[in-house]
């Protein structure tokens, strides 16, 4: 489950890539078409329909978030969304709803971050240079994404969504 980004948001999050290939930074750049923020990553699951009903009983409003930092783990760059509120309350949730129909999910500690860059090599002796434009937009859906392998990178497509309530 992710919430899909605005056009705005992954403008930035492009700015960001392009400052780390402007500086010699190689490495997989995630494309535009799939940038997102996980939710609750299922894995392979084969009922869609039933992940979807679950989804449905979860009740949430609009909100804004906002992308606000840049950070790393190991072997991958991440652009962060600032402390929300509500984003947490609809993962906790998310994830509450899935544990009571007993849907598998990773239960890692939520960490609401946006993969750019994966495996990144630098040679560059300069400490990399970042200036990343906080951007907020509003979450007014949240989606049931299937990822395929495709021929040089994952491919991600909507199942479907559900729709905040107002």
């Amino acid at each position: 489950m992710a919430i899909r980004l605005s056009d705005d948001m992954k403008d930035s999050i492009e700015s960001v890539q392009d400052e780390f290939y402007d500086q010699g930074v190689k490495g997989n750049y995630t494309i535009r078409e799939n940038m997102h923020l996980t939710l609750a990553f299922i894995g392979e699951y084969g009922e869609p329909d039933r992940v979807l009903d679950t989804l449905e009983s979860v009740k949430f409003t609009s909100f804004d978030m906002t992308l606000n930092r840049v950070g790393k783990f190991t072997d991958l760059w991440w652009t962060g969304i600032s402390d929300n509120k509500e984003l947490n309350d609809l993962v906790k949730g998310i994830r509450h709803a899935l544990a009571e129909k007993g849907i598998p999910f990773d239960r890692k500690r939520f960490m609401p971050h946006i993969t750019f860059l994966r495996k990144p090599v630098y040679t560059g002796s300069d400490k990399l240079r970042v200036n990343l434009n906080p951007t907020t937009m509003k979450v007014d859906h949240i989606s049931l994404m299937l990822s395929t392998r495709g021929k040089n990178s994952m491919i991600y497509s909507e199942l479907g969504s559900v729709i905040a309530q107002e």
